[in-house]
């Protein structure tokens, strides 16, 4: 119970992935958590899981992260329900492979929105409440592509998931003075529903040969690492990226 009474919001929580088995982990720790998402009807559906199996209160929001509004309106939201935000998870992306020679213009913005303009939206929002209670904990998803890059039309998500790590950088050296640790970690390949609508099967077949541990990650292995950035146990990191790849980022 690590993080007995904090309260924790969470974005992209709803699907099968990375956000959602964060939320489970934080609440299983004894935080109150918010599970964000864009979709109409998943967020409640975790998040009364979440309550009725862990006993910490949990909430859903749906909230479309690149809107300044919709975030605002989010973070109002938990501060009525729980009188402070404690814990940030920015988790929240997307992605649409397409070569740069064949990329719209309105699928870069996409991508970008999604994965940087989000980041930089929801931390924005939590922040007055952060630095008036002096303190809070902000982990930031980035990716690591963004390491070795790639061939796969993921130009813009690479570039967006690096943006992420040098957002991490110039925010943490803003909020130390208010106690606020801002961090960021870089998943490899974590498998889920969501990325085998994107690859076919054969994609993540031959990426595992690549990994010195063989095999995909799982959400839990994002989220212990997540739960050692938020609890004391990591109270003096703050603007530092952790690969979590299984050493894929070694090659």
């Amino acid at each position: 119970m690590r993080l007995e009474g904090k309260v924790a919001i969470v974005t992209g929580a709803a699907g099968s992935g990375i956000g959602q088995g964060v939320s489970w982990a934080l609440a299983r720790e004894g935080a109150n958590v918010v599970v964000s998402d864009a979709h109409p009807k998943r967020p409640f559906e975790v998040a009364e899981k979440i309550t009725s199996e862990t006993g910490r209160e949990a909430i859903g929001a749906v909230c479309d992260v690149t809107k300044a509004d919709a975030i605002d309106k989010m973070v109002k939201a938990t501060l009525d329900k729980f009188g402070k935000v404690d814990i940030l998870i920015n988790n929240a992306g997307g992605n649409k492979l397409q070569q740069v020679v064949d990329m719209d213009e309105e699928v870069w913005d996409f991508v970008l929105d999604v994965n940087l303009k989000s980041t930089f939206l929801c931390s924005k929002a939590v922040l007055p409440s952060m630095i008036k209670q002096k303190y809070g904990r902000i982990v930031n998803l980035s990716s690591s592509i963004f390491l070795v890059g790639s061939t796969d039309g993921e130009a813009h998500y690479t570039s967006a998931k690096a943006g992420v790590v040098g957002f991490t950088r110039c925010l943490c050296r803003e909020v130390g003075k208010h106690n606020v640790t801002v961090n960021c970690i870089a998943p490899g390949l974590i498998m889920n529903e969501f990325l085998l609508k994107i690859y076919p099967q054969e994609y993540f077949d031959e990426f595992e040969k690549d990994v010195p541990l063989g095999r995909s990650g799982k959400p839990s292995d994002i989220a212990g690492a997540v739960l050692f950035l938020v609890s004391d146990d990591g109270s003096y990191m703050t603007g530092q990226t952790l690969s979590v790849s299984g050493g894929w980022t070694l090659y």
